[in-house]
């Protein structure tokens, strides 16, 4: 032990220090969320977990799962979506083979289909693992954890992306926005840490990303943008010089995928993609209203019946947000509308001659660059401790998800869907459409049949569903022109179906055997259909067919009626 002893005047010295200290810190509890992932991820189901008793829209959804019911039971088409369109074969302007390949895997784990709820369940679960991931992505961009984990909230709940979720094919984002992240965060860790593993798993994300959407081109700037401006890193760097060769390799990969599998899909022209662009930029202000108050969701939007209101008052809510703002980083905000607006640019280019709905599932990625955009207002950089941030974003997330709950409700069968669809977007002739053609009530029928034809003569399936509609009122013979005039424009294979019992009233057999033979070649398991054909080949004595035919559809594991096995016997 020391003997030592400080003087008199070291003990005035110390005692000066004691009472007179230079500055007094301020004492600030560290704030940590238990368990964060697992809220976020319990959040995530509670609110979409009614969406696993949803049915069908019929709206796409239908086509993936019963209409490729052939193409979804050989598991080989995991390879083959890679050499082909989404709706069509060769002719096809969408390259989505990961999407494909998930209605595959999903349809074999569906009983053929027939379990509505595991896509359903599918669609939730991509949502749950992106919420958690967007939670890590924002960590490892500097968001303090509080903030990151009520940004994260709002995504989770959010009804503007009620869509992709509520949707079976809105997965096509959810899928697209999982290995977005996932390649966010293997670019980072590698920007950090400079290891191989990092650099080559970040491929393999980006590159399955491309494969999933075309969306996935803006993927790449995004990341730029993280880590030059919101990480500071050094673009000229090793490790991001690294990681440009690993981009352009994936890109390469896909380009030429894309080439071969769709070089047949015909292109729009330079000038109508410019005027599709510059009448879609209201779009910008349309879907900043529904991200920041969303009171005009609609299933199927139309730019024409969105208004302009919400959007204009976000705007002005969010620049008076920044404005009151202190310490405010300019970096982050231009940073964050890049990224904003970088994802936002495919829905701006979608042309008008494919696609004039404004979906909102589109603003599931472009949603990350608003969320970041929040740390700089006044909504989280402020004074308010950490827990009084967290129960007031805990408030604003429970309006959120009863909004979500409204919403989604929309999406829970066909009739409701496009009743919705119709109400938010009268002046759509599809949605119209859709809706005469599942209304009971056959004045009502005619009344929005008539609207449509009004809106738009043209519509694609408007004179099929107006032709089958005459048929259940048995004007069969009446029905004739609108569904020839439907098969000749859109080439909609249901026609030949309906076109066979126009045949079959006239007597005409062998045409309605034509018929039935062309509509098998696209429904091969329709039990009607197959039925049908074996009976006219019993009536027109072809046996040999009928045998052959009987053969087929037991093959298909289609029960062949008694009383037409009695007569082939």
């Amino acid at each position: 032990m020391s003997n030592y002893r400080p003087n008199k005047q070291e003990k005035i010295i110390t005692k000066k220090a004691i009472k007179q200290p230079d500055f007094k810190p301020e004492v600030q509890e560290a704030f940590s969320i238990k368990y964060a992932t697992l809220w976020l991820a319990l959040a995530a189901l509670v609110v979409y977990f009614p969406t696993f008793f949803f049915k069908f829209t019929e709206l796409d959804d239908t086509i993936f799962v019963n209409d490729f019911h052939a193409y979804n039971e050989d598991i080989g088409n995991l390879i083959t979506s890679f050499s082909r369109g989404v709706f069509d074969a060769i002719k096809d302007p969408y390259y989505r083979p990961l999407f494909l390949d998930s209605m595959i895997i999903n349809y074999k784990i569906s009983d053929s289909g027939e379990n509505i709820a595991m896509y359903h369940i599918v669609n939730v679960l991509f949502h749950i693992i992106n919420v958690v991931l967007l939670f890590k992505v924002l960590s490892k961009l500097a968001v303090k954890e509080v903030h990151a984990f009520v940004l994260a909230l709002v995504f989770a709940v959010h009804p503007v992306l009620s869509q992709a979720v509520s949707w079976i094919p809105g997965r096509n984002d959810t899928i697209l926005a999982l290995f977005s992240l996932s390649f966010f965060l293997q670019a980072i860790e590698y920007s950090n840490t400079g290891k191989t593993k990092n650099l080559a798993l970040s491929f393999l994300f980006l590159l399955l990303a491309y494969f999933t959407k075309e969306t996935a081109v803006f993927v790449t700037p995004v990341a730029f943008i993280m880590l030059v401006f919101l990480l500071s890193k050094n673009w000229k760097d090793k490790t991001m010089m690294n990681q440009y060769g690993v981009w352009l390799a994936s890109f390469g990969i896909w380009f030429v995928a894309r080439y071969f599998a769709i070089q047949h899909s015909g292109d729009v022209a330079p000038g109508q993609v410019v005027a599709d662009f510059i009448h879609r930029l209201p779009l910008i202000i349309q879907y900043t209203g529904k991200i920041f108050l969303p009171f005009n969701l609609s299933v199927f939007p139309i730019q024409e019946d969105t208004v302009h209101f919400w959007g204009l008052l976000s705007v002005w809510l969010v620049v008076m947000g920044i404005y009151f703002t202190k310490k405010r980083d300019l970096k982050v905000i231009f940073a964050s509308l890049g990224i904003f607006m970088l994802f936002l640019i495919p829905a701006l280019l979608v042309p008008t001659k494919l696609n004039e709905q404004t979906f909102e599932h589109r603003l599931y990625l472009p949603m990350i660059g608003i969320l970041l955009l929040l740390t700089q207002t006044v909504a989280l950089k402020n004074r308010f401790r950490d827990a009084d941030i967290l129960g007031g974003g805990i408030i604003i997330v429970g309006a959120l998800a009863i909004m979500n709950f409204q919403h989604q409700r929309s999406f829970k069968d066909p009739l409701t869907f496009w009743t919705a669809a119709a109400a938010t977007s009268p002046h759509s002739a599809y949605a119209n459409m859709m809706l005469a053609a599942r209304e009971d009530n056959l004045e009502e029928s005619y009344r929005l049949f008539r609207k449509a034809y009004k809106l738009n003569p043209k519509e694609k399936y408007l004179n099929f569903y107006y032709g089958v509609m005459l048929q259940k009122q048995d004007s069969v013979a009446k029905s004739e022109q609108f569904l020839l005039t439907e098969k000749n424009t859109s080439g909609y294979y249901e026609c030949d179906f309906y076109l066979a019992r126009v045949a079959m009233e006239r007597k005409d057999l062998n045409g309605a055997i034509e018929y039935l033979q062309t509509y098998l070649k696209k429904d091969a398991s329709n039990k009607i259909a197959n039925n049908n054909l074996l009976l006219l080949y019993l009536d027109t004595q072809q046996r040999d067919k009928a045998a052959q035919h009987a053969k087929h559809m037991r093959q298909l594991g289609l029960d062949v009626p008694p009383q037409l096995m009695q007569q082939l016997q």
